[in-house]
């Protein structure tokens, strides 16, 4: 009872305003929601240099470059060849294409609603009227043309083509990062399928080596200088590596199978490549500095463009709040059969500025905003994953690098130690657990080598990978720049 002339009242002032003085308030108001957005700020400090080696190149500038087509300096022709068929017919790549093809064309329609509105119509009309016996026939033609667009006095359209060029930017940066990825799987496949093969060739060695003992146990029982059962307990051991051998030609036969899918040859035979059983030596990366991420990696590139869209987009919400003025200019013809042709013109302005729903455009400016400070915070964690990556590669690398080295030196002793302890079993100067301790020993130490090296080409790989190498960064301008 007590509210009821209270609000009795407020309707009464309210009634009592002038239309131009709301639509004057309302327009104030616009004006001081409105203020452009500034970008959300970054972190994007990085400490000047690696913890560990980054390169041994004397031309960084030069291996720089290189980083485009990383893949080559590994100086194996059909690792290029595998990695150039992925990156032309793979289904990633050409997802991503299509990805890129769909940022292209929403690019493109972007900014229609800024461009001139309007279509050009025409009617003809055949009437008749009869009257009593007689009749009469009237035909009409009619053509207008009316077209209107909106009259720039804010800001909004350089605001929306910043906001469309950085949507692209990202689908562009997200299309380069997918065929980087591509190239490190397509040669981190390779390189696993060439450790196969290695580990196949030692399996065959060992399976070998084997036999020889056997053969030479089985002699040594029949001239009574050593027991049977030393043959029996050698001849297990050859039965292991012989059912090792067939273990590893079934796995080497899979990924050469896993690594033609993933080229698009997937109807093609695995006999179609030839998996030499040598890895080579990991090349080192090249000379650069933790800052150079803003620019190489494409994901990092992707994340500054989201940030850039995602500011565009909060500023875009706030100018909702402003005057839209719209320029509405006509053209009308008329020719009726009867009388002479009409020709009318007109020229106007339209302005509208939103009152009752400014509540719902600040709701939606607020959620735009929250959504570009998230942004920022994506591209300060992507800037902060792309730096624990690329120095977690070149730590590991130099580590697997240094690793192969100690290991090859082991297993040439150890080959040296198995030789000898096989001579002098032979010669009856050593017992058979001796010798196949110290053939046990260089086989063991064998594999811990070729693990070793496939672990260092393949953490290469990934080193290349994450310091932003696979694709042309010098064709793409920065996000900044576009603006």
């Amino acid at each position: 009872m007590d509210g009821a002339p209270l609000i009795g009242g407020t309707k009464r002032r309210a009634s009592s305003r002038r239309p131009d003085a709301c639509l004057a308030a309302a327009l104030m108001a616009g004006l001081a929601l409105a203020g452009c957005v500034a970008p959300p700020k970054t972190d994007l400090r990085l400490p000047v240099a690696y913890e560990g080696p980054s390169a041994t190149s004397a031309n960084s500038a030069s291996d720089a470059a290189s980083l485009d087509r990383w893949w080559t300096r590994f100086g194996d022709p059909l690792l290029d060849q595998l990695v150039d068929e992925a990156l032309a017919t793979g289904l990633d790549i050409r997802d991503a294409a299509a990805r890129l093809a769909e940022a292209r064309a929403t690019k493109s329609g972007a900014l229609t609603s800024f461009l001139p509105q309007g279509d050009p119509s025409a009617s003809y009309l055949k009437q008749r009227t009869k009257t009593g016996g007689a009749s009469t026939d009237l035909r009409i033609t009619t053509g207008d043309f009316d077209v209107s667009w909106q009259v720039d006095l804010f800001g909004r359209l350089p605001t929306a083509s910043r906001t469309a060029k950085a949507d692209f930017a990202a689908a562009r940066f997200a299309y380069e990062g997918t065929r980087a990825s591509v190239a490190a799987e397509v040669a981190d496949s390779y390189f696993q399928a060439r450790g196969l093969a290695i580990q196949l060739e030692d399996a065959h060695e060992s399976a070998r080596v084997q036999k020889e003992l056997y053969d030479m146990t089985e002699r040594r029982a029949r001239a009574g200088l050593s027991a049977v059962a030393d043959a029996d307990r050698v001849a297990g051991d050859l039965s292991q590596s012989n059912a090792r051998v067939a273990s590893l030609e079934a796995q080497l036969q899979a990924q050469k199978r896993a690594l033609l899918i993933l080229v698009g040859r997937v109807v093609d035979p695995t006999t179609s490549i030839a998996i030499a059983a040598d890895v080579g030596v990991a090349p080192a990366p090249p000379s650069l500095v933790p800052g150079d991420l803003l620019t190489r990696r494409p994901d990092v590139r992707e994340a500054q463009a989201r940030l850039a869209s995602a500011s565009g987009r909060a500023n875009l919400a706030r100018l909702t709040m402003l005057p839209t003025v719209r320029f509405i200019p006509g053209l009308g013809y008329s020719r009726p059969s009867i009388g002479g042709a009409t020709t009318t013109t007109s020229l106007g302005l339209a302005l509208s500025q939103p009152l009752f729903d400014l509540p719902s455009l600040l709701s939606q400016a607020g959620v735009q905003k929250a959504q570009a400070a998230q942004a920022a915070i994506a591209y300060e964690r992507t800037l902060r994953q792309a730096f624990k990556d690329s120095e977690a590669a070149l730590v590991g690398l130099d580590a697997d690098r240094r690793q192969v080295a100690l290991l090859a030196d082991g297993e040439a002793r150890a080959a040296r130690a198995y030789r000898a302890a096989r001579a002098n079993y032979g010669r009856g100067l050593t017992d058979l657990q001796s010798t196949l301790s110290a053939e046990q020993a260089w086989r063991t130490t064998r594999t811990q080598l070729t693990s070793a090296q496939v672990q260092a080409v393949r953490r290469a790989v990934q080193a290349y990978q994450a310091l932003g190498g696979g694709w042309p960064v010098d064709r793409y301008s920065s996000v900044a720049s576009s603006k």
